[in-house]
């Protein structure tokens, strides 16, 4: 058993299409087919059904995907160990930011990964923050940038506290509050508001100050990010709460009305990584940011 026929089973696994994977591995088809029925031979089990309108795994297939995933991820790992002892950073750095991340600027730091160590590969998606520390905890990122209340800190994985900071109310520039100054939650608790999601740490920070004023509020809109939660306002269906570091980089909220509030929400920002050692590429990333660089295999 090969590490490449692992490598061309995972991928016919993700595109369920032989061609595809065959040009995702930038090999012929004939080939990368060949080195499959090896495995299954050796294996004495077929990995795939084919027909002539899918290809999907079977009971053998599903079996074997885990480990082989895990195994190709052991030897990356492995060999981005052994290149750092050298002074080589490589392999790969996936990176999870909340769409309002505003403690650091990451398109910088990674613009500055990428200049230092050009053979680390990076993914970035954006996420909520308690979708962002489970996946940090089971492996899946790296790193992460979350936002979260004042009253909770990440679990189950190192973390780095990088800044706190308030939230502002945010209403349309015609709205009859958008020009008055230091309003309290009490003048505000009879508008609708839009908010992230009911249970996420977006919106619990809100949700922990209006309870902690006695107040009640209705959410009329619930959005995913922050720049639609602009448009709702902009158009005059809601009043919101945004950090006020993050107003500095969205050009979305231009021409929005921003209110300070006396007894507004607060939030922490944090990165996170995994609690074992650190891969090399999080390593320099962290670095990149700022950070001292965690434990792990000399570098």
């Amino acid at each position: 058993m090969e590490l490449q026929q692992m490598r061309y089973v995972v991928a016919v696994a993700e595109t369920s299409n032989f061609t595809r994977a065959a040009e995702r591995c930038h090999v012929v088809q004939s080939a990368l087919s060949h080195q499959i029925k090896r495995l299954e031979h050796e294996l004495g089990a077929p990995l795939f059904a084919r027909t002539s309108r899918q290809v999907r795994l079977t009971p053998a297939g599903e079996a074997f995907l885990p480990a082989a995933r895990q195994a190709l991820e052991a030897a990356e790992r492995a060999a981005a160990d052994a290149a750092a002892t050298v002074g080589e950073v490589r392999g790969r750095l996936s990176v999870g930011v909340i769409p309002t991340v505003a403690a650091v600027d990451v398109l910088a730091a990674l613009r500055d990964l990428r200049n230092r160590h050009p053979q680390v590969r990076v993914s970035l998606r954006t996420g909520p923050s308690d979708q962002l520390t489970s996946d940090v905890a089971s492996g899946q990122l790296d790193v992460a940038f979350l936002g979260l209340p004042s009253t909770a800190r990440p679990a189950g994985v190192s973390c780095h506290e990088l800044a706190r900071d308030r939230l502002v109310a945010v209403l349309a520039p015609d709205h009859p509050l958008s020009c008055a100054h230091d309003l309290d939650l009490v003048d505000l608790a009879k508008e609708p508001f839009v908010d992230f999601p009911y249970g996420s740490a977006g919106r619990a920070q809100t949700d922990q100050a209006f309870a902690r004023a006695g107040l009640g509020r209705d959410v009329a809109f619930e959005v995913t990010d922050a720049h639609l939660m602009a448009q709702v306002i902009r158009h005059g269906l809601a009043i919101g709460f945004l950090p006020s570091t993050y107003l500095r980089r969205a050009p979305e909220l231009g021409g929005l009305a921003v209110v300070t509030v006396t007894d507004a929400p607060s939030r922490v920002e944090y990165v996170v990584w995994s609690k074992p050692a650190p891969t090399p590429a999080t390593r320099a990333f962290l670095t990149a940011i700022g950070l001292p660089s965690p434990a792990g295999p000399p570098g």
